[in-house]
């Protein structure tokens, strides 16, 4: 017996015309609906999102296909890829059905539906869809029964789940009905390579013959119904993510993590500085709400939302949807509301972990630009005081620049004002500048340099906050003012490197002070000390210790900068056990976003947080790369009741004590 299929077995061939109308139809319905979107989006100023068109196409198709994003995440990630993926073998192999009906069949004469890929295609096919199936269900548990917190469930989400669900379980009782009549009596062996068909065919064996015809037909129809309203109901419900969020991975930036656009302050025409409504954002702030699938990872990864504190990078999002579509002349900030902006660490968990591509810290950032620049505004009267302090003292202590470089007192290195020839510009920084506890890892840092034979040159008092505390809080003109004279410095001496052991530093002279001219090559401490171990200019004693490592954020999320410290680490002798959260899944430590300088009043403290999760690994040693993070630690342990389980130190100080003789 010929192991085949008839193409539209019991529908007839004429269904092909009207099936096509309809079709068609529903297409129209889909950029209809989107075109009606359009408006909305073109609220926002203008973005170039489509310049290296080759390169943003193959992203694109590699994130939608790949499902890397969403697969990452195991909180239901794993249902929705396999559902994605299901449902994709599901559509290819409806439309290699059409193409046989209507192409391969009338116009070459061939059948593909036949003989042993017969066979395969309706294995792959029945598996997918009862893959989805059990997808789908899964999905239903999480949302509708098990409902973590901050999930939300509006009516789209109902809708939706009983849409695919009848597409599914329809799409199984047509091919049950077919092959009661067909293969489950001529051919049962053929019938064993569609399971699910099989299956569901045993609630048709007790029908009679024109029963089963009847109720073919009209399953089949209800099936290519549910399909069409599925297409329909894209753009006008949360299905709409299905397009718009695929489009999100074509649209997302090429610029490095963290970019932030640089004002132009010398422009006298500019009016308006950051956003106070929607049409201070850009198109691509409003499309970010239609891509959001609300699948609220930004939020669990959020270190402000998980103590406690008013931000949902989440709701965020939403909030400027509802205000694009609904009210577009609202105040953007009112509706956001300070506390959840100011609330922000700008650590970037929420935009690492995002499957759709969106880009929350910059929204937030452009708020306080308007909130800074605009109205004068500040988080607290301290940090009024420490911006206050940068401007007038070039650091937030309010300290002499003559007291900058006191730590640097009886150390083998060189004042660039007095001596320029050097190897590198060591960078200090505020903290590692003023802070007793922080000085310790500049003293420390020239240590080493000493033992690799690098001559070090710092700028001493001529030194400067780099401005990034200030820049986060939204304070871009305080921001350029510094910078510029930092980078006048620099380029006066003709610096050829610079390292710094404060990753904020690092991003902020390694980025954004190229948009002010600066080209000198910026490396962060650990990568300088792991190139000095590799090439043998570096030699260490190792000495065995345990320990956990802190990933901070403007290191790792920002720089890619995770397995360079732990190399050193290891080559000093350590051991690590790792926190639950590390690497790019780091959580923060609460400094981030200009929170340095403002006292943390709004739920619990994020980095006692932190330092719980250091303590359950039970090492006894947390080790840091960053002076924002050594100082929140520092005072986590104190507040959070660690003392005597956990110590904080810097990589530094753990290399300079094994330095080899």
């Amino acid at each position: 017996m010929e192991v085949a299929r008839e193409i539209y077995w019991n529908i007839g061939h004429g269904v092909v015309i009207p099936m096509c109308i309809l079709a068609f139809t529903a297409m129209g319905v889909i950029c209809w609906g989107f075109w009606k979107r359009l408006p909305i989006w073109r609220q926002g100023k203008p973005l170039n999102r489509i310049d290296r068109y080759d390169e943003r196409v193959k992203r694109m198709l590699s994130d939608v296909f790949s499902q890397s994003k969403i697969f990452r995440v195991t909180d239901g990630g794993i249902f929705h890829s396999v559902f994605f993926w299901s449902f994709l073998v599901l559509f290819a192999g409806t439309m290699l059905v059409m193409f046989q009906a209507d192409f391969f069949t009338p116009v070459l004469q061939v059948n593909l539906l036949s003989g042993e890929f017969y066979k395969g295609f309706s294995l792959v096919l029945d598996i997918a869809g009862i893959l989805a199936i059990v997808m789908l269900i899964g999905l239903f548990i999480r949302r509708f029964i098990i409902k973590p917190d901050g999930l939300e469930i509006v009516r789209d989400d109902y809708l939706v789940l009983q849409l695919l669900f009848a597409i599914l379980i329809t799409g199984f009782l047509i091919e049950g009905a077919r092959m009661a009549a067909t293969e489950m009596q001529q051919n049962p062996a053929l019938a064993l390579f569609s399971p699910g068909g099989l299956l569901a065919g045993q609630l048709f064996t007790t029908m009679t013959a024109d029963t089963l015809l009847l109720s073919h037909k009209v399953l089949w129809w209800l099936h290519f119904a549910l399909v069409l309203g599925f297409f329909c109901a894209i753009p006008y419900t949360k299905l709409r993510h299905i397009l718009t969020t695929s489009a999100n991975a074509f649209f997302a930036p090429f610029e490095p993590k963290g970019a932030i656009a640089t004002i132009n302050m010398e422009d006298d025409t500019v009016e308006q500085f950051g956003a106070a409504a929607i049409t201070d954002l850009t198109w691509k702030d409003i499309f970010d709400a239609d891509a959001c699938t609300s699948c609220k990872r930004c939020q669990d990864r959020c270190p402000a939302a998980t103590t406690g504190k008013p931000l949902s990078p989440m709701k965020i999002i939403k909030q400027i949807g509802e205000l694009a579509e609904g009210n577009p002349a609202g105040n953007l900030i009112e509706t956001v509301t300070q506390d959840a902006l100011w609330s922000c660490t700008t650590c970037r968990a929420c935009q690492d972990v995002c499957p759709a591509n969106i880009e929350h810290v910059n929204k937030i950032l452009e708020m306080r630009r308007n909130l800074t620049l605009m109205e004068g505004a500040f988080p607290g009267d301290e940090v009024k005081t420490a911006v206050n302090n940068i401007e007038v003292n070039g650091n937030p202590f309010g300290l002499t620049f003559a007291a900058r470089g006191d730590w640097a007192e009886g150390l083998d290195l060189k004042i660039m004002g007095q001596d320029s020839d050097v190897d590198i510009l060591y960078f200090v920084g505020c903290y590692a500048s003023f802070d007793r506890r922080n000085q310790s890892v500049a003293r420390n840092f020239i240590i080493i340099c000493n033992a690799a034979g690098i001559k070090v040159g710092i700028l001493g008092k001529e030194e400067k906050c780099c401005g990034e505390p200030v820049r986060k809080l939204g304070n871009e003109y305080l921001y350029q003012m510094t910078a510029a004279e930092n980078i006048e410095l620099i380029k006066a001496y003709d610096v050829k490197k610079i390292v710094t052991a404060c990753p904020h530093c690092f991003n902020t002279l390694a980025r954004d002070y190229k948009d002010l001219g600066l080209e000198v090559p910026v490396e962060h401490y650990t990568t300088y000390i792991n190139t000095l171990l590799q090439s043998d200019r570096l030699r260490l004693t190792p000495e065995a210790f345990s320990y956990t490592y802190h990933d901070s954020c403007y290191l790792g999320r920002y720089m890619d900068i995770i397995e360079q410290p732990r190399a050193v680490l290891n080559q000093a002798g350590g051991s690590i056990r790792e926190m639950d959260k590390n690497g790019y899944d780091s959580f923060c430590c609460s400094a981030g976003g200009g929170r340095i300088i403002a006292e943390e009043k709004l739920g619990s403290k994020i980095s006692e947080v932190r330092i719980k999760m250091a303590t359950d690994t039970g090492a006894p040693l947390l080790v840091s790369n960053c002076p924002f993070c050594l100082t929140m630690f520092e005072d986590g342990i104190k507040t959070g009741g660690a003392e005597g389980q956990l110590q904080v130190r810097d990589l530094a100080e753990i290399v300079a004590e094994r330095i080899a003789a």
